[in-house]
């Protein structure tokens, strides 16, 4: 779903996104209320105010393409999926809350995370994050200290810097937004480099370019971000987006500054019955790579809830059934073609996070995981059906 540091934070129309330092997930393709964006921002501020990477001086200004030269000639950063003699492409979405905890509030602690990653290591060997700050620098730790056969593919969370009219005048310039981004990418650059064998490759922006998204940026700024974390690293550099903008010519700005193209395609948000789920996703995927031929492809999210409520957005474009069998159905044949086809895939994701989207216990976006929130496995993970 939509996914970012405040990924694990928001709904879809709130309730999908992540938030920085939270593995996560996506939120939902749609328009955002407004108490959705001042519950992000107020999430944002309170990651940034515990973050405590320091800026790199001179970069207190608007970035923007022209801050960082693209590389001349542009040559791609091969994402490196081998673990031994193991493919570890067929991965997994993570955030760490539990109940109780949420973004900028309650964080998990060091032996709630331990305990997932281990569980995590039985099944998967690549987790995607979505941001940089808070949790992030924990999981990677303790991967460490546990010598676990783990990777990460790490998030930069990356939120509006300014307000804009109908028009794309700016109205409002947004310094929290300016320092929350400088935070998430200055802490990126540093974990990739005290964790270089088990970073394997940085996501800049989640969602930030896609029609719906309630925080979009110019593609200058989002393009200034991913060069500079391509001239500041040495490992692949990418965005993640909804199909609905990779699927378009205007794409092809930014897949020419990125090392693969990670799209999300959620068949259940776009319609779709389990039956025809798989078929739609790899039509989805086949549009994605011809708009960018010569590009490596990733999945960077999709899944199926076990849960919806009956009132909302949700309820009016979600068609196909709910429910631990159909996510099972779903899971099952996904990972067989992602093992089939080696396109990389993140399945959207590894728990129930409940702190997600609206107060009603049903609400969808509570509900992606492949563990509940108690950590106990739901069908596809070989556990019973809750009732």
């Amino acid at each position: 779903m939509k996914g970012g540091p405040l990924a694990s934070l928001l709904p879809r129309s709130q309730e999908r996104r992540c938030a920085p330092g939270l593995p996560g997930r996506s939120f939902r393709r749609g328009p955002r209320s407004a108490a959705a964006g001042l519950a992000v921002a107020l999430a944002l501020a309170g990651l940034v105010a515990t973050s405590g990477a320091t800026p790199q001086p001179g970069l207190d200004h608007p970035v923007s393409a022209d801050t960082f030269a693209r590389e001349s000639p542009f040559v791609a950063r091969s994402l490196p999926l081998m673990l031994g003699k193991r493919w570890i492409g067929n991965a997994i979405a993570y955030g760490p809350h539990r109940d109780g905890q949420r973004p900028g509030g309650p964080a998990p602690t060091r032996a709630q995370i331990r305990e997932d990653l281990h569980l995590i290591a039985q099944h998967w060997g690549l987790i995607r994050l979505y941001g940089s700050v808070r949790s992030a620098e924990t999981i990677l730790d303790v991967i460490h200290e546990e010598r676990l056969d783990v990777r990460v593919l790490l998030g930069v969370w990356i939120e509006a810097e300014d307000r804009r009219d109908t028009a794309g005048v700016v109205v409002a310039t947004l310094p929290e937004g300016r320092a929350a981004n400088r935070r998430e990418i200055e802490s990126a650059v540093r974990l990739a480099a005290a964790y270089p064998d088990l970073v394997l490759a940085l996501s800049v922006g989640n969602e930030t370019q896609v029609a719906w998204s309630s925080h979009r940026v110019p593609e200058a700024l989002l393009v200034g971000y991913i060069r500079e974390a391509r001239a500041r690293t040495r490992i692949p550099v990418t965005t993640a987006d909804d199909y609905n903008y990779w699927n378009k010519p205007a794409s092809r700005a930014v897949a020419d500054e990125v090392d693969f193209v990670m799209t999300h395609a959620h068949p259940m948000w776009n319609g779709l019955q389990q039956g025809n789920a798989l078929d739609w996703t790899k039509r989805i995927c086949a549009e994605v790579q011809a708009m960018h031929p010569g590009k490596t492809l990733v999945l960077g999210e999709t899944g199926w809830a076990t849960q919806k409520h009956d009132e909302g957005e949700q309820a009016t474009l979600i068609k196909g059934e709910p429910g631990e069998a159909p996510q099972a159905a779903f899971h099952r044949q996904l990972s067989a073609w992602v093992d089939e086809s080696r396109i990389p895939t993140f399945w959207f994701e590894a728990f129930d996070e409940n702190w997600k989207g609206g107060a009603p216990p049903d609400e969808v976006e509570k509900h992606w995981g492949l563990f509940r929130a108690d950590r106990t496995p739901k069908q596809a993970m070989g556990g019973k059906a809750a009732h």
